[in-house]
């Protein structure tokens, strides 16, 4: 499969990928400048050359895609015998030169879960964007056709509907880094799905309530395992700040001010130079 199927194939997946290219060659090495590998989060296609040069490149690749990191990176690998490798030995002699570009090959996605009064206010903004929107119900009724169709008069945004008895479980079928809006009709499905949710890799986790609700919640989740620093990733209330109304289409214009600012984030694009033997450690 060439680079660019490739990519093609994990847009059609929902992920982000890294385009591995051999920039610059010195001396001998197992391929030529410019061989392309596209990394993704299961599979990698194509090759840079195999061995621990390869899989060095593929592991930094996927901790990259883990965390988040969007910046391009350059790695350099020296191939001496002289070095012990983490991934097999290579003595080819030279030294190489990787540029790791993360390649947003998914829009940004967003998940409510709850379709109720909010939640369908919210969708209605939000489906104008240009992102992937995941709309999430125990409640079938809430996600009927007749219902959810004016979503699609002016949208930008893939809208998936995922009726879910069991929301939480519903976190399993998402794009890595979802942001979240947890604003569903029943607590006990709230905390659930806060509950799963922090021990995945999301982005944003807003949630709905007052600070009673969340002072049960911390509570509640503490006995769970969850430390102080990882409750910290919960955002709530939500919303931009200075917004005291409860009606339901003002509560969904401040939530989705919130998210259309995290949606325009972008952090800077300068490549980072990392320099290492094939020994050493990816990060």
């Amino acid at each position: 499969m060439d680079w660019l199927t490739a990519l093609q194939t994990c847009q059609e997946r929902g992920e982000n990928a890294v385009m591995v290219t051999l920039a610059t060659v010195r001396g001998h090495a197992p391929r030529e400048a410019g061989a392309k590998m596209v990394v993704g989060l299961r599979e990698t296609y194509g090759s840079v050359g195999g061995g621990n040069l390869e899989a060095t490149a593929v592991d930094r690749a996927r901790r990259m895609l883990h965390t988040g990191r969007a910046e391009p990176e350059l790695l350099t690998l020296r191939l001496t015998d002289r070095a012990p490798a983490e991934f097999g030995r290579q003595c080819c002699g030279g030294e190489v030169t990787l540029l790791l570009e993360v390649i947003q090959a998914a829009r940004p996605a967003v998940a409510i879960f709850g379709v109720g009064h909010v939640g369908f206010a919210l969708a209605r903004i939000l489906a104008t964007l240009d992102t992937e929107l995941h709309l999430i119900d125990s409640r079938e009724v809430q996600l009927a056709p007749e219902r959810l169709g004016v979503l699609h008069l002016a949208a930008k945004a893939g809208i998936h509907v995922h009726h879910s008895p069991i929301p939480e479980l519903a976190l399993e079928d998402l794009p890595a880094r979802t942001h979240l809006l947890i604003m569903t009709h029943d607590h006990a499905e709230d905390a659930a799905i806060l509950d799963a949710a922090l021990r995945r890799q999301t982005g944003f986790i807003g949630l709905i309530g007052s600070g009673t609700k969340w002072t049960r919640f911390r509570q509640q989740l503490s006995e769970l395992g969850h430390t102080a620093a990882t409750l910290e990733r919960v955002t709530t209330p939500i919303g931009i700040p200075g917004t005291s109304s409860k009606l339901p289409e003002m509560i969904a214009v401040s939530v989705a001010a919130q998210i259309a600012a995290l949606l325009e984030a972008r952090p800077s694009a300068q490549p980072v130079q990392a320099v290492m033997n094939l020994s050493e450690s990816p990060l």
